[in-house]
């Protein structure tokens, strides 16, 4: 369930706004957009392990809190982000 070295070093390059760029919210988005979507995987085959979903639905709070901070900071940024990542508002 943890993101792999490279596949977290991808999403970072992708989503960066400057060259040392690892925490704007972009980044901190997408990131918690692959462990989202790791952990929806997951709970295909173990449909039962409701410890894993209430950290789950924390992942998925923190996102929506990020997403409103962008909307609010720059919403040219949210519509980029809400595109790359395929997620719907």
């Amino acid at each position: 369930m943890v993101l792999v070295k490279d596949k977290k070093q991808k999403i970072i390059e992708d989503f960066k706004t400057h060259s040392r760029d690892t925490g704007s919210s972009e980044v901190q988005i997408a990131l918690l957009t692959e462990r989202i979507n790791i952990l929806g995987d997951h709970f295909k085959q173990h449909k039962k392990d409701f410890h894993s979903r209430r950290g789950l639905l924390a992942l998925v709070g923190r996102r929506r809190r990020l997403l409103n901070y962008l909307k609010k900071k720059d919403a040219q940024k949210y519509e980029e982000v809400l595109e790359k990542l395929n997620l719907r508002k």
